[in-house]
């Protein structure tokens, strides 16, 4: 990584800050700017501090952190800059995440999480912000390739987090991604794209149906049951 980024945390509670912040601290590349407990705090940093990154919880005190999200676009454009966004959140609803994900943020992570699942996606942004650098007064053209690992790479993933035991959060990752990749996916065609035995691959897509990450319908055939077909609802 060519330059440390600055990161802004975002949490009412002082006690999660500061543990979100240590994190970032311990990724290489990464450094804590400031942290915010509010969501005018949050805007005010924000503009101050100029960080390359926020990670910002959905339920704060004064604003929603989508709302944050939304003046952060604008703020940011008023000073002719970028910012990258996490999300970072115990909330689950399908229309926070589609509103996270209409607003720009690269990353959405569910609360609560071990230090490697928020490494990972600090990770994903810097390749992001990498892949496509700021090109100053003259604007460089892409190419396709370049355009397609910066969208891949920050793309806005969403693993729910407390997993059952014996499911593991990166092995999750891959489902999802298969499961979104196809639109609508069975257990054993999860299986076959994963590498993961039918049953287990059902686990993981039940447990995304649990906790709202997806939902399953039934597609009636001929003869015998039905096939559960699922579907990443982020």
């Amino acid at each position: 990584m060519s330059r440390t980024l600055r990161v802004l945390v975002v949490d009412d509670d002082f006690m999660v800050a500061r543990i979100h912040g240590r994190f970032v601290e311990q990724t290489d590349g990464f450094e804590v700017a400031g942290t915010a407990r509010t969501g005018a705090e949050a805007l005010e940093l924000a503009a101050a501090l100029l960080p390359d990154l926020v990670l910002l919880d959905v339920h704060l005190p004064d604003l929603s952190g989508l709302e944050v999200l939304e003046r952060l676009r604008v703020q940011s454009r008023e000073q002719g800059r970028d910012v990258a966004v996490v999300m970072v959140t115990a909330e689950r609803g399908a229309a926070a995440v589609r509103a996270a994900l209409h607003g720009g943020a690269l990353q959405y992570l569910v609360k609560p999480f071990e230090y490697a699942d928020l490494a990972d996606r600090l990770r994903r942004v810097a390749t992001t912000l990498a892949t496509l650098p700021d090109g100053g007064e003259r604007e460089e053209e892409v190419d396709q390739a370049t355009i397609d690992r910066a969208f891949g790479a920050g793309r806005a993933a969403v693993v729910p987090q407390g997993l059952p035991k014996g499911l593991s959060a990166e092995t999750a990752d891959l489902v999802l991604e298969a499961a979104r990749a196809a639109g609508e996916i069975s257990a054993s065609e999860t299986a076959d794209a994963v590498g993961l035995s039918r049953v287990t691959a059902r686990r993981y897509l039940e447990h995304f149906v649990d906790t709202g990450a997806a939902e399953v319908r039934l597609r009636y055939g001929g003869t015998g049951r039905p096939e559960r077909r699922y579907r990443v609802t982020a």
